[in-house]
């Protein structure tokens, strides 16, 4: 679970980063790349939650 908050957790602090480089050199890159990890990081809480749920279904069987 750790590493699972840990990897959510930088992947969204790196996409902040990558928008607020955007937002100082207006470059479309650093937003391109903000949306990609942006996109990373919603699946990483997919899976998070994913492995949440089914720990829960585990032990009500």
């Amino acid at each position: 679970m750790l590493i699972f908050r840990l990897v959510f957790g930088l992947l969204l602090l790196a996409s902040l980063l990558c928008f607020a480089m955007s937002i100082g050199t207006g470059q479309v890159v650093w937003r391109r790349r903000g949306m990609l990890l942006l996109k990373w990081a919603l699946l990483a809480a997919m899976g998070f939650f994913g492995v949440l749920i089914l720990e829960r279904l585990a032990l009500m069987l």
